[in-house]
């Protein structure tokens, strides 16, 4: 009867669609990234929160980043080292 009743309030309650501008949920609980510098090269540390929709080596994975220059580690399936040249 009480999980009869939920499922009727959750269909009958307007749904939220979350898309890009409104991808604000769970930011509150995420780590704060950070940046590193040594000399000429940065390296940012921060979660990794993307879909992946290919199979992730479980230890690293390398790609090449969203901006010329950079290339992206992911370690573990949730860490995402971005590394590229300072400006």
């Amino acid at each position: 009867m009480l999980f009869s009743n939920l499922w009727t309030n959750t269909k009958t309650k307007k749904e939220i669609v979350m898309t890009a501008l409104n991808s604000s949920f769970g930011v509150q609980y995420a780590p704060t990234p950070f940046m590193l510098r040594f000399g000429r090269r940065e390296v940012l540390v921060t979660r990794d929160f993307r879909k992946r929709f290919y199979p992730v080596n479980p230890v690293i994975e390398c790609d090449t980043g969203v901006e010329p220059g950079h290339l992206e580690v992911l370690l573990m399936r949730r860490w995402l080292l971005i590394l590229s040249k300072a400006h």
